[in-house]
């Protein structure tokens, strides 16, 4: 019966996006009344789960256009019935994979408004352990996908005949990127790039009115909150350990248009413990 409900819920929704694309075209209508604003066109890449479902979720809230790329088929399909979103299976590591999901995007949209690069592994290994091939995966899929979605818009745009005033790109970067413990060689490497790779964007893509930033998360749990322990909340200066929900609200404020003056910055949110000095007693 599960199953049965799943694939009815899937139709459904399968129906819904079919008039859910037809409605990112929109047609010239004679009125006299001054026209809406476009809603806004959101790719979120790595949305089926955690943070990533809850930044698809807090755009969906907002009345954007909402899509997201996952690897996991059933998640991504799950997440997509639960929001309204469209959902691409993709392996990001793939870069022709990431790039014809795009197409499609611009194919169906026009354009794309705002990029969240979301998706990320952690793969934490002693470094005695782990394969450069382990190593090189953690790398092209948190920090060359970054890469590819911004490439891909900037081509996308140059060739617009009517420029796009607007335009957002988000990178989930990590306090990782700072801060390290053993056997983090590769995640931490990714974050740092994502780090450097933010502010060199934002020149890049100044050209076509598209701001570049990042946000640092600090421990963010994506799963059984009310299980922590209360020495994990008051270890952090705001009391309590972070949730999916707080990273989402970042984004969402960065795209308000009237916030294009916050340019190639990376954003920490961490309830404070990276401005927390700690000395073994």
């Amino acid at each position: 019966m599960a199953d049965n409900y799943i694939e009815k819920q899937y139709e459904q929704y399968e129906a819904r996006k079919a008039a859910w694309k037809k409605a990112g075209k929109p047609t010239l209508k004679k009125s006299s009344t001054p026209p809406k604003e476009p809603k806004r066109r959101v790719f979120v890449t790595g949305g089926a789960s955690g943070i990533g479902k809850a930044i698809v979720q807090a755009f969906c809230n907002a009345d954007c256009l909402v899509a997201f790329c996952d690897h996991n088929e059933a998640s991504g399909r799950m997440t997509a019935i639960e929001t309204g979103a469209l959902f691409y299976q993709v392996d990001v590591s793939n870069p022709q994979e990431l790039e014809e999901c795009m197409k499609e995007l611009f194919d169906t949209w026009g354009d794309i408004d705002v990029i969240i690069n979301n998706v990320g592994v952690g793969n934490f290994a002693p470094i005695t352990d782990i394969s450069i091939e382990d190593f090189d995966k953690v790398i092209n899929i948190n920090l060359r996908s970054v890469f590819i979605t911004s490439q891909q818009l900037a081509l996308h745009r140059q060739k617009l005949e009517t420029a796009n005033l607007y335009g957002r790109i988000i990178n989930l970067c990590s306090t990782r990127y700072l801060m390290s413990e053993a056997g983090s060689e590769a995640y931490a490497a990714s974050k740092g790039g994502v780090y450097s790779l933010t502010h060199a964007l934002a020149l890049s893509m100044s050209k076509w009115h598209i701001t570049v930033n990042s946000i640092s998360p600090g421990w963010i749990e994506n799963n059984e909150y009310d299980k922590l322990r209360d020495e994990d909340h008051k270890q952090h200066p705001s009391q309590r350990v972070g949730k999916p929900e707080d990273i989402a609200r970042a984004c969402v404020f960065l795209c308000k248009p009237d916030n294009d003056f916050i340019n190639g910055e990376n954003i920490t949110i961490d309830g404070g413990m990276t401005k927390k000095m700690i000395y073994i007693e």
